[in-house]
């Protein structure tokens, strides 16, 4: 549900402009302020759920999604609607991260790969559903009003799961609460904050018109070495960093894979976008229209995520390399092929279900083996990270592939610019693609 709400509103975006009569760049705000709630309170409800329990964390989170949905659904202006979403994007961020901490705490061996693997499954269908659910939602309730309903869905959907939660997911035992354990870095996470929000913010602009933001992103590189040096000096005087990036750092695969889950999401992500933007203002399709032309990057993903968790205990990175290859070439038919085509449908579907095929076969291995060492004291943290940077992917992309269509339609036709937008997304895939390589072969040499 969380991750659903970056993609559903893809699809939206001119039904909030038309019902809330306002420009096309406030209404951004809508769709970018989520995400940058969400990556800048990840790690820190990571780690909430790290010293004071998941479920706690979960029913809590859950709670205040619940209620900020209903805040952007009845809001009445479009200030209220972006307060309201930035409420909801910072609920997500305490609600998200204890999935993975759960699969820590609860699995060990291909038991975890298996669960992460349904993870995987989650974070691949609920990413690239999103605009299909959308574009329903809309036909069903009306252009005006029916982007409202995207989120007031959330209440009966986090109604059920927050009993679901209640009743299934185990309780801490208190007698287990390691209280020295329990104290939360506060200037670590304000630290870290600040540097994603230096980082995300200039993103968010540049994607609603603004550039003054931009001197910003000077400030990412000091508050981010800021940071490092205080988790450091945290852990040498005893006391929990927000993330203990020492041990992190000797953990195998974990930077890289961190690299390419960033990456990953940085390509993915803008051109899913991307294309929905084509086909509605290009080819003037209906959002449903666009909705289902994007199903089968969905479908493709759901087919190859839980088979992917199962196999990677064996296959380990030659899984994600591998996986990469294949979206890589679906990219560059739809690209090079599908674009320009009349009809469309007969390229672009079979293009896109191989692109999810590839796709979700690259997020649960990748999930899998960034965390496979991590100790499940860390576990919330750490996925928080792994998903903060799999946000500030996200971000970076839509905003870079969404300027690339823009700018290239200017002097050239709709194909031309949506072809030129997906071969940018193409290259981010590649620089994944070298950094999945890069893990296989530290892989290797660790097993030697």
């Amino acid at each position: 549900m969380a991750l659903l709400d970056v993609s559903i509103v893809n699809v939206a975006i001119p039904s909030m402009r038309e019902g809330l009569d306002t420009s096309a760049g406030t209404v951004q705000w809508v769709v970018s302020g989520y995400a940058l709630a969400f990556g800048l309170t990840l790690v820190a409800g990571g780690r909430l759920g790290d010293a004071y329990g998941r479920r706690r964390m979960m029913l809590i989170g859950l709670v205040l999604f619940i209620v900020s949905s209903a805040a952007v659904g009845l809001a009445p202006s479009v200030a209220l609607v972006i307060v309201a979403r930035l409420a909801q994007g910072a609920s997500a961020g305490l609600l998200t991260p204890q999935n993975s901490g759960l699969i820590q705490q609860l699995f060990r061996g291909r038991e975890r790969a298996r669960a992460f693997g349904m993870f995987g499954f989650t974070v691949s269908v609920s990413s690239a559903i999103g605009p299909v659910l959308g574009g329903v939602i809309i036909a069903i309730a009306g252009e005006d009003d029916g982007w409202r309903w995207l989120f007031l869905v959330n209440l009966p959907i986090g109604l059920v799961a927050l009993v679901a939660v209640a009743m299934l997911v185990p309780r801490r035992d208190p007698a287990a609460i390691d209280r020295s354990q329990t104290r939360i870095d506060v200037t670590g996470a304000l630290l870290l904050g600040a540097t994603v929000l230096c980082l995300l913010y200039p993103v968010v602009s540049v994607e609603s018109g603004a550039r003054l933001p931009l001197v910003l992103l000077a400030g990412v590189p000091l508050l981010a070495w800021g940071f490092v040096s205080w988790e450091r000096r945290t852990a040498q005087r005893g006391h929990p960093p927000l993330l203990d990036l020492d041990l992190l750092r000797g953990l195998p695969g974990y930077v890289n894979g961190l690299a390419v889950g960033a990456l990953y999401f940085t390509g993915f992500t803008g051109l899913l976008l991307v294309i929905s933007i084509y086909l509605q203002e290009g080819l003037g399709h209906s959002p449903l229209e666009a909705g289902l032309l994007l199903m089968p990057f969905a479908a493709g993903s759901a087919i190859a995520a839980p088979v992917a968790g199962r196999f990677v205990s064996d296959v380990g990175r030659r899984l994600t390399v591998g996986a990469l290859l294949v979206m890589i070439a679906g990219v560059l038919v739809v690209a090079l092929v599908a674009i320009g085509r009349d009809p469309l449908w007969p390229w672009l579907v079979p293009a896109l279900f191989v692109t999810g095929l590839g796709g979700g076969a690259v997020v649960s291995p990748n999930i899998t083996l960034t965390l496979a060492e991590v100790p499940p004291k860390m576990g919330g943290a750490a996925g928080g990270a792994l998903q903060t940077g799999q946000r500030i992917g996200a971000s970076i992309g839509a905003a870079l592939l969404v300027t690339v269509y823009q700018l290239t339609i200017g002097p050239t036709t709709d194909d031309t610019a949506a072809m030129v937008a997906l071969l940018t997304g193409a290259a981010l895939l590649l620089v994944a693609l070298a950094m999945a390589v890069q893990a296989m072969r530290q892989a290797a040499r660790a097993s030697l």
